[in-house]
């Protein structure tokens, strides 16, 4: 609901506004005046007349283009000076996702977000919780012979982020833990001792780390979803393959948040019952 406010207020308001983003801009008002193709003593009397009256919507949005503000803000109808597009700019952005471990941008969104609580969907098994000789495995064939440089400078990030005072919340299919455990699909040729010693760190952690750690598994023939962190009520991060996505508007965290929270909620595994899960499937292994 817009508040309705007095008219000579709302014109002391846009005087106001309109002098903050003037020396903000850095240009004159000869420079203004030229922006907008009116006299400077136009401008002037904008910024000085101690009336009640408001310039019309055409130069109201010529000051506001003129400046690089929003024409709401200069009304007051608005408490955003931004205008729309350097809105939509700060609330998306993309950015490259490079095959590494933790890489800056990742690792800079933890460390923003420490202390609420962070919940993620891996695209696979959540790097955080790998050992490293899966680390070693999967990443190798990308890295060269820097992987090992790579998943050295990475644990001690990864550790941070074990250690972090932030709760995690980690939603997974369920087939992804049991094509891991037969090594099948995406972990088809990993070796059976890489597999038990990696289940048996994952029951570790879910149990040692609870209930700081939650884990839950849902049946993907009746949930879907990509790839996603949201960091609190600050951002959410939605994982594209070669690129990140990060939103920062409010709406769109809270409905990320919703979605993920649905996972949780229609889980089939619970937090819970996530070790005994991680057992039977070792078991069936060894």
């Amino acid at each position: 609901m817009i508040e309705i406010i007095d008219k000579r207020l709302r014109a002391a308001q846009f005087r106001l506004r309109l002098n903050r983003a003037l020396a903000d801009s850095g240009l004159s008002q000869s420079a203004l005046a030229r922006a907008i193709g009116v006299d400077r003593s136009t401008i002037s009397q904008l910024l000085t007349d101690e009336g009640a009256r408001l310039p019309n919507a055409h130069v109201v949005g010529a000051c506001a283009a003129a400046l690089g503000v929003s024409a709401d803000w200069l009304l007051s109808l608005s408490e955003r000076p931004e205008n729309a597009a350097d809105l939509v700019a700060a609330s998306l952005t993309m950015s490259a996702a490079p095959r590494a471990l933790v890489d800056e941008r990742i690792f800079g969104w933890h460390q923003e977000a420490e202390g609420y609580k962070i919940r993620h969907v891996p695209a696979a098994l959540p790097d955080m919780l790998k050992t490293r000789a899966l680390l070693e495995w999967e990443y190798a064939p990308h890295l060269g012979r820097t992987a090992d440089q790579a998943i050295g400078a990475s644990q001690d990030r990864l550790d941070w982020m074990r250690r972090s005072p932030s709760d995690y919340e980690i939603a997974m299919p369920i087939y992804e833990l049991d094509s891991f455990a037969k090594g099948t699909g995406y972990y088809e040729g990993l070796p059976r001792d890489i597999r038990e010693e990696q289940l048996s760190h994952f029951e570790q952690l879910s149990t040692q780390l609870y209930p700081r750690l939650r884990i839950y598994l849902f049946d993907a023939k009746r949930l879907y979803s990509a790839p996603l962190t949201v960091f609190g009520p600050l951002l959410c991060v939605l994982y594209a393959g070669s690129h990140y996505l990060a939103f920062r508007d409010k709406e769109r965290v809270a409905t990320l948040t919703t979605h993920f929270d649905n996972l949780v909620r229609e889980a089939d595994i619970s937090a819970r019952q996530v070790p005994d899960r991680l057992r039977d499937l070792r078991a069936a292994i060894s």
